[in-house]
């Protein structure tokens, strides 16, 4: 309610001090107010139509896309409540002038109503961020009506404030209350951000940064007053996570030193591009460090793996898509080669782990198998005589054919050997020895494979290793992107600075507002004006 109810106070605030400022000029010159009166209702509607619009749209999804649409708004909100922030602080001296101006150059186009447009645009604008900002509060805030209440409250007291300064009977420290609530409203803004990031990954959006880092369970319990502003007012949930905290950071302490920092501090308009120019040099050189310094993680398996049956090992040797398996200690004593084409490689799930897979089939000689089998020769291969053949009806011997296929599969994680295994599968087709048609029958036997209590030892590892790359993905590329991109605008920013220095300044006559349009402008005229 707190953070709803100082949003809606410093916008309608704002909202009432342009609308306070057009009027008075209005009434010194003499003009009627119903135009601008109408561009302000035209406004108010059209902001809370959006509001209202939004929420209905977002309604309407399904709950992925819902939490997505949260973290768009939020964004927007964050823009705004931003760019709200900074506007002030370097217009608030001169608010009054450039209201002035604007509504004297309105003047000048002969139609009130060009002041009514002029009234619609600025409290468009204000309106359309308040509703934009509380919306997102809204959706942040764990008690909807309390906190719409403290809208309702903030806008209500804000026209009240506004209409005392507009009559003379409120004095206000303008600056020091913009200053104030600047402050306060950043810190809601940075637990905007955590909200953003929540939503986001809720989404599925952001998956990087996910670690858990303090316990505010202790701090912000569940229907505490200190839960309520923690959790309720600054948004800060009681489990943050990496991301959240470092995206918290880097909006709000530079933020808030722009809000705070002393006038007399500042640098003259002669040495801003060379601030802003500095400023970027550093953020560049911070992405460059982490870029570099940040290491990549993950885990390097070995491209030799001892194995158990009829081999002793077998090594790898790939280069992207094929490659090379070697198997050592074969029963004929030499090392086998066996060449890994594209076209047998797939990326696959092994061990829960992403591998890449080579799945090798080929039809093994049976020239060393016998022609012939007894019942005792079936009983040796598998280990009891066959269903469908019966001693006493099918004595044998039978007649034997032989199909035998070899299959080599290899699953590799960076070229290093995650799991090997060769099997054998013989079909046996079996004729004659009474038998009144032929019978088939298939025997599989493993040839050698990687133990696997190796494999889900090196399963282990890699899945340990890439939770660790993911980890240090947010430092080593995202964090150097955001702060290239800030470095990017820094540098932008001091060329038109100093392109603004370096460019000739035509004098202009200036207007007195109090005074009105010139004696030779048309405008003087009131008549004119209101026709």
């Amino acid at each position: 309610m707190l953070a709803t109810l100082v949003i809606g106070l410093r916008e309608g605030l704002e909202a009432t001090l342009i609308v306070g400022i057009i009027a008075a000029f209005l009434r010194r010159n003499r003009v009627p107010l119903a135009p601008m009166w109408f561009g302000v209702g035209v406004a108010v509607v059209l902001s809370i139509a959006v509001g209202f619009g939004l929420q209905v749209v977002e309604q309407a999804l399904p709950q992925a896309q819902q939490e997505g649409m949260e973290a768009v708004i939020g964004i927007v909100a964050v823009i705004f409540v931003t760019g709200m922030i900074v506007w002030m602080r370097t217009h608030a001296r001169t608010l009054t002038k450039e209201l002035e101006a604007s509504a004297t150059e309105a003047l000048g186009r002969g139609t009130a109503w060009a002041l009514a447009g002029m009234a619609f645009l600025a409290v468009l604008k204000e309106g359309f961020e308040t509703a934009v900002f509380l919306l997102a509060t809204f959706q942040a805030s764990s008690d909807t009506g309390l906190a719409a209440l403290g809208a309702v409250i903030g806008i209500a007291g804000a026209v009240v404030v506004g209409y005392g300064i507009y009559t003379g009977g409120v004095r206000l420290n303008l600056s020091k209350f913009f200053t104030g609530t600047g402050v306060f409203l950043v810190f809601v803004a940075g637990g905007l951000v955590l909200t953003v990031l929540r939503r986001a990954h809720e989404a599925g959006w952001v998956v990087i940064g996910q670690q858990r880092t303090v316990d505010l369970s202790w701090l912000a319990p569940n229907g505490s007053v200190q839960g309520a502003l923690v959790t309720g007012v600054l948004g800060i949930p009681p489990d943050p996570r990496v991301i959240e905290v470092l995206g918290w950071v880097l909006y709000v302490v530079p933020v808030l030193a722009l809000t705070l920092w002393p006038r007399a501090w500042r640098p003259s308009p002669a040495r801003v591009p060379v601030v802003r120019a500095s400023v970027a040099g550093a953020l560049a050189l911070a992405a460059a460090a982490l870029a570099v310094a940040v290491p990549t993680g993950g885990v390097d398996l070995p491209r030799t793996a001892a194995v158990g049956g009829d081999a002793t090992s077998v090594s790898a040797d790939v280069h992207g898509a094929s490659g090379v398996l070697r198997v050592a200690g074969t029963t004929t004593g030499q090392e086998a080669r066996l060449t890994l084409p594209t076209s047998a490689h797939r990326r696959v799930t092994r061990a829960g782990v992403a591998a890449d897979r080579w799945r090798i089939r080929t039809s093994a000689t049976a020239a060393d198998r016998p022609a012939t089998l007894t019942l005792d020769d079936l009983v040796d291969l598998f280990g009891r005589i066959p269903v469908g053949i019966s001693p006493s009806t099918n004595p044998g011997p039978f007649t034997a054919r032989w199909a035998v296929r070899d299959t080599v599969t290899l699953w590799t994680v960076g070229g290093g050997v995650l799991d090997a295994t060769r099997d054998e599968r013989t079909v046996l087709t079996l004729s004659d020895g009474g038998l009144p048609s032929a019978r088939t029958t298939t025997l599989d036997r493993p040839v050698w494979s990687v133990p696997d209590s190796r494999v889900e030892r090196s399963a282990t590892a890699v899945a340990t290793a890439d939770t660790r790359a993911a980890e240090l993905l947010l430092w080593k590329a995202w964090l150097p992107i955001a702060l290239g991109v800030a470095a990017a605008a820094q540098a932008v920013l001091a060329l038109r600075d100093r392109r603004r220095r370096t460019a000739p300044v035509t004098p202009t006559p200036e207007t007195v507002p109090t005074r009105g349009p010139p004696a030779g402008d048309p405008a003087r005229s009131n008549d004119y004006a209101v026709r």
